[in-house]
């Protein structure tokens, strides 16, 4: 006898009217960021002298952060500046699985970069055997055909939840835990789900990255040029950081989906991934990165 909601409303970062010009105006300059960052990378990295695997995945990474902060940014900054607030239910639904399949992806694809760098450091004369084009290719539909799987599930799962009660989100954009949170149906299996899906989706690439990387430092540590070490050192503890900042927040947010007490927390984690990680990107991967800056200032 429960009438179906057809939309939800989305309470966005803060409730407090006189924060939200500022709050349009930092996420504003923050998305430009990542997409004037990104995209760089992108025409950059399609430079001749570019054309290896590394650069291949980062082009592939940057378009992949584009997509993410695109899905979920434009809308978040409408939200702040109008009255109305609310999402219809197929937008949810769609922006929940564009997140989820762009999220997934992204991880296994990082998984495929430290396998890349472990062969280029651990193994450099076999490099253009063991990492050829043909391998690059597989393992980048290896990560669509993960982040689909993923969202697919993930997505038809939500699909079959009942909503009757409160329309009202404690979330800047339509995820998996905040819609849990305003089921009126037993989600208890679906939270184990959940769990396991983190697992699976966040941990064992996270687990893979943490391996490739220890094998990575172990051959740093022979290197005898201090000057050489160093740089190594730097490039990977950039890289480390990230990465366990988007494991750490990707975990708190999905390992208990359903803890209502901990939304604000959740969103804040929510924008580092969606956000604020996508505008990092291109200074850890690329812009640091000498081939790259020289590449960049011949073609300004």
């Amino acid at each position: 006898n429960h009438t179906p909601l057809t939309d939800f409303v989305l309470s966005g970062l803060s409730s407090r009217p006189e924060l939200q010009h500022l709050l349009f105006f930092t996420i504003c300059s923050v998305y430009s960021m990542t997409l004037i960052g990104n995209l760089l990378i992108c025409v950059v990295t399609v430079h001749p002298t570019l054309h290896v695997p590394m650069y291949f995945f980062l082009r592939v990474l940057s378009l992949l952060d584009i997509s993410t902060a695109s899905v979920v940014v434009p809308k978040m900054l409408v939200n702040l500046l109008s009255q109305d607030s609310s999402i219809s239910y197929p937008g949810c639904v769609t922006q929940l699985y564009c997140v989820v399949f762009l999220a997934t992806t992204e991880w296994y694809l990082l998984a495929a970069m430290a396998y890349d760098r472990f062969v280029a450091v651990c193994s450099p004369l076999r490099y253009a055997a063991l990492v050829s084009p043909r391998l690059c290719l597989a393992l980048l539909l290896l990560s669509c055909a993960s982040g689909t799987v993923v969202s697919v599930l993930q997505t038809a799962w939500v699909l079959t939840l009942s909503f009757c009660g409160p329309r009202r989100m404690n979330y800047f954009f339509c995820d998996i835990p905040p819609l849990l949170t305003l089921s009126c149906a037993d989600t208890s299996l679906y939270e184990r789900q959940i769990v396991s899906a983190t697992a699976l989706v966040i941990l064992t690439p996270f687990c893979l990255i943490l391996l490739s990387y220890a094998c990575i430092i172990s051959s740093i540590l022979k290197i005898s040029s201090a000057e050489s070490r160093h740089k190594a050192f730097s490039t990977c503890s950039s890289h480390l950081t990230v990465v366990t900042l988007y494991c750490a927040s990707g975990t708190l947010i999905y390992l208990h989906p359903k803890s209502s007490h901990s939304q604000d927390t959740k969103k804040i984690l929510a924008l580092i991934y969606t956000t604020v990680i996508p505008t990092l990107n291109p200074l850890i991967y690329s812009l640091r990165n000498k081939e790259v800056k020289e590449v960049l200032i011949r073609a300004m």
